[in-house]
């Protein structure tokens, strides 16, 4: 693994969050999107060389709605680039880790994602991302 990507914080409303933090990192989202397959609504923030990703739920099935729905808003992952992710999950996998997608899917922010169960990670889920190439 490489760094410490992104931190992923669950929020119920993302106008009101983008405000909150734009105010206390003094800086504004350099990226908004909407990843359909994930049902969620995000904006990235860059801190230093590190990201904070707010994440709205757009449909009350999605992950980050039922995250919401159990634990309220706050931290919901951390994400760590990888240099291949392909390579990273088959190691991963055969030191015993479950993935929560057998394939590398696209997620926001131009990437390829893949995550971990929280079981194994001492119930912290964890997101591996690896920058697509154009």
């Amino acid at each position: 693994m490489k760094k410490i990507e992104h931190i992923g914080i669950a929020v119920r409303d993302i106008q009101v969050s983008n405000a909150l933090f734009a105010k206390l990192l003094n800086v504004l989202p350099y990226k908004t999107e909407t990843v359909a397959s994930e049902g969620v609504s995000t904006s990235f923030f860059q801190v230093g060389d590190s990201k904070i990703e707010l994440l709205q739920a757009t449909h009350a099935e999605s992950p980050i709605a039922k995250f919401l729905e159990k634990k309220g808003e706050g931290i919901h992952h951390i994400a760590f680039e990888v240099e291949d992710i392909f390579d990273e999950m088959q190691r991963l996998e055969k030191e015993g880790f479950v993935l929560l997608n057998k394939e590398p899917k696209r997620g926001a922010d131009n990437k390829l994602i893949c995550f971990l169960h929280p079981k194994d990670t001492n119930g912290v889920l964890i997101e591996l991302c690896m920058q697509i190439k154009d």
